[in-house]
């Protein structure tokens, strides 16, 4: 994520375990006997976000529909998903929020169920075995008029929660999934740490254009209507699905190594008369170049099967988003281009860093958005957008002020954090890290963790460990005072940097 301006989130959060485990079991055999079974825990144990995620079973797949009407804000929906037991189960949950459950079946058999609001749970009851592949098909009306704040938010009287999950557009609408939102669109276990594939049916008015991740299987009218099928090949975490509805300008390029460059800009005027579709396309088709640069800083291939970008009608809530495989942007993707073709950078380094590989629970976040901001300014300097160095003596010197703030990138005071406040912190290690080891030696740590953690989630301590084994000395505590001191460590190489308080 990257933003031109910043914008307060109010939330409290309690203290919790940070729980985390990669999932890796077998399918037992179908004909197995039900095991009695135990609940499966509500709760991860995230300490940013500790009622977030579920246990006692590792996604697989999500099959996810819409009904999209323009004349009303509620929406027929479904999903089924495709989960592998970790423990026999005698019930187990889903974050869900905002929406009216109409029916649960498990392997096709009609199961009860209750909701939890204050908790943000819908909970099944069912027995399964343990190391079982099972069917869950919800049914549901969403609502995109609902904008509820997430548990354990503290706001003024009368202020209401100011992220939009459910962006409203002139001709439709867009998702807007992180950090915790995405169980607002569908019932998922909605944590990094749990990636799976999707197919995303959207169906929609034929003078509309649906998007979403990954491939476009197919489409087809019936009666008005055209049902858009999106499937993605890789895993991705539920928050960065992108899903978008309007009427877009298509955009069709190649990238590197003959990678499909699609992308969408809206065709209807900013709220003040300005028209976006020309400058939007302007900025878009700088993709496969741009491509191309990350490519070579990272020594590796673009991690999905195709790339793009949806540029809005609206603000989008003052951000773009790194939704995987097609980077969500608002009105800013209009912006001139030596303003805005380091934020495409930005979003396009998140399909690496924060994406394919993600992050295993909120804490990790820097690994995401430092990465993020790291190879964003790079590329800034490279073409001569900024003066590198100065910008980075001006982050250096406010870090104090920020970790007094918002507290350290590892260990953030409140939850709202995470989507600001590890990108500069994260980019100035990053950047201390390369003149600790040397540009190549660098260079093979961040290949190296993103070849081992592809497809998969990481921590800190898989980044750490990379970079111990690879430079041959112990960096612990370079990362340590970076990520979790209360004071700004000195920056290697520019011993006459100062980070001071802001008086």
């Amino acid at each position: 994520m990257s933003s031109s301006h910043r914008f307060t989130v109010l939330l409290t959060a309690t203290i919790g375990l940070g729980l985390s485990a990669t999932l890796v079991a077998t399918t037992a055999v179908a004909s197995a006997p039900a095991a009695h079974g135990s609940p499966g825990v509500h709760s991860l144990g995230d300490r940013l976000f500790p009622t977030l995620g579920n246990g006692g079973y590792d996604v697989q797949d999500y099959d996810l529909s819409l009904r999209y009407r323009p004349d009303r804000t509620t929406m027929a929906a479904s999903v089924t998903i495709r989960a592998l037991s970790t423990q026999a189960l005698s019930s187990f949950s889903l974050d869900s929020v905002a929406q009216r459950i109409t029916g649960v079946r498990v392997d096709g058999r009609a199961v009860p169920f209750r909701l939890d609001p204050a908790q943000e749970k819908l909970i099944v009851t069912a027995r399964i075995p343990d190391r079982r592949l099972f069917d869950v098909r919800i049914d549901y009306v969403a609502d995109r008029s609902q904008n509820p704040a997430p548990p354990g938010t503290t706001l003024p009287p009368g202020v209401d929660w100011p992220i939009e999950a459910w962006v409203k557009t002139p001709d439709g609408f867009a998702t807007f999934g992180q950090p915790n939102r995405a169980h607002q669109f569908f019932p998922s276990n909605d944590y990094p740490s749990d990636k799976a594939r999707y197919t995303v049916r959207l169906t929609v008015p034929s003078d509309r254009t649906a998007v979403s991740a990954g491939r476009l299987l197919a489409k087809y009218r019936h009666h008005g209507e055209t049902t858009w099928i999106y499937r993605t090949d890789h895993p991705i975490k539920p928050d960065v699905l992108p899903i978008a509805v309007g009427r877009f300008r298509e955009i069709e390029q190649t990238g590197p190594h003959g990678l499909p460059v699609r992308s969408y800009v809206t065709l209807e005027k900013a709220p003040n008369g300005q028209t976006l579709t020309e400058p939007m396309e302007l900025n878009a088709r700088q993709t496969p170049a741009q491509l191309a640069w990350l490519e070579q800083q990272i020594g590796r291939p673009f991690p999905y099967e195709s790339y793009g970008v949806v540029g809005l009608a609206s603000a989008y809530n003052g951000v773009a988003l790194e939704t995987a495989t097609l980077s969500t942007f608002g009105g800013q993707l209009a912006a001139p281009p030596e303003d805005e073709a380091p934020t495409l950078v930005h979003e396009m380094a998140h399909q690496y860093f924060g994406d394919a590989v993600a992050v295993r629970t909120w804490d990790d976040m820097w690994l995401s958005e430092g990465h993020a901001r790291y190879y964003e300014r790079k590329y800034a300097g490279e073409r001569g957008f900024i003066d590198y160095t100065a910008e980075l003596k001006t982050l250096y010197e406010r870090d104090q002020s920020l970790r007094d703030e918002q507290g350290p990138a590892g260990r953030l005071k409140n939850p709202g954090s995470v989507l600001f406040d590890t990108d500069a912190p994260g980019q100035l290690m990053l950047v201390g890290l390369n003149h600790l080891v040397g540009d190549a030696t660098f260079r093979t740590i961040e290949r190296t963790f993103y070849d081992r953690y592809r497809d998969g989630v990481a921590s800190t301590a898989d980044y750490v460990a990379i970079a111990n084994q690879l430079s041959g000395r112990d960096l612990t505590p370079y990362f340590d005072a970076w990520l979790y001191s209360p004071i700004t460590p000195p920056m290697p190489g520019h011993p006459d940097w100062h980070s001071t308080k802001k008086a």
